[in-house]
């Protein structure tokens, strides 16, 4: 009688270990993630990021990014930042089931979808919501999936753009060492500057008779037409200043004609010709200065504080004469 009692505890065990790994099983289930399909961030043609009411759209031509209808150039390395999730996005763990994605920020007011297309193929469709707590994944939704996942990576940022944040701000671009010409005007006096090769002194030969052969070493200056000698120090460090000159934004519903008059103006010439012109401020009370150059199709803005560093008058950019004792 005792063995019988002893078998059917067992069986009752045996029983409940076949549910509970039965349910467990049933409840693995619920929570297998869903296979993403392979995405090479070098065939993503088309890139939508919606949020709100605004939608931008981004397309790939001649192995570059542009934005809208109006083909503005993308800021290529913020382009790249997005491919790189579209290709990599890895969900790791499901989250909620609940649809309550107002905690998650992937409510209708928070989120961000982000969508892209190889050719005529949507490849990828999620929603972006708010970074984890770890700052080491960022919550998703898959589209036709209403649950909530953790992807790998903290990402939001990358997508939280405006068209304006994704616009190519470079407006000025040229290597230093290309560079043989500067002119500059400010008000109304103006300065140009040459670089040119001095041969240095000449030293007495030995009896070497290879001593003659040998080219007289040159130190490379810059000179104004009247032989005044530029400020190696505050030129270098203009040319760099406008060498990769970034502007803050661009102006909107205006065109280049529509400004005249600069207060300050700036030509460098080497390989190629490159300009620049500073306006006086739209507004008295803007921190900011309209501008237009060569190397963009629209004005621009630029802050005070880079206006302050490329806007020098002539005089210092030469080289100030030694003070006698």
């Amino acid at each position: 009688m005792k063995i019988k009692k002893e078998y059917l505890i067992l069986a009752v065990i045996i029983i409940a270990l076949v549910v509970y790994l039965f349910t467990r099983e049933e409840d693995r289930t619920l929570y297998e993630l869903p296979v993403l399909p392979e995405v090479s961030k070098k065939a993503i043609s088309k890139i939508e990021i919606s949020k709100g009411n605004t939608t931008i759209v981004l397309n790939k031509k001649d192995d570059r990014w542009h934005i809208g209808p109006r083909q503005y150039l993308a800021d290529q390395n913020k382009i790249k930042a997005m491919l790189d999730v579209f290709e990599n996005l890895t969900l790791t763990t499901p989250v909620s089931e609940s649809r309550n994605y107002v905690r998650y920020e992937l409510n209708d007011d928070k989120k961000i979808n982000a969508k892209a297309w190889q050719a005529d193929t949507l490849r990828r469709n999620f929603d972006i919501g708010k970074t984890a707590s770890t700052f080491r994944h960022t919550f998703v939704k898959i589209a036709k999936d209403d649950r909530v996942f953790h992807a790998r990576n903290n990402f939001r940022n990358a997508f939280d753009q405006t068209a304006d944040d994704l616009r190519d701000k470079v407006v000025l671009s040229f290597q230093n060492s290309d560079i043989s010409e500067l002119q500059i005007k400010k008000e109304q006096t103006a300065l140009t500057l040459t670089r040119t090769q001095i041969p240095q002194e000449e030293t007495p030969q030995g009896d070497d008779p290879t001593d003659a052969a040998t080219p007289r070493p040159v130190t490379v200056v810059w000179q104004s037409a009247d032989g005044k000698t530029g400020d190696d120090k505050n030129i270098n460090r203009l040319l760099s200043s406008l060498s990769n000159l970034r502007c803050d934004k661009f102006i909107e519903n205006r065109i280049k004609e529509d400004f005249s008059s600069p207060i300050s103006s700036i030509q460098v010439k080497g390989a190629q010709n490159h300009s620049l012109s500073i306006f006086a401020k739209l507004k008295e009370e803007d921190t900011n200065y309209p501008a237009i150059s060569s190397g963009s199709e629209y004005p621009f803005l630029l802050s005070k504080n880079t206006v302050d560093r490329i806007m020098k008058s002539p005089e210092d950019l030469l080289k100030k004469p030694e003070s006698k004792e």
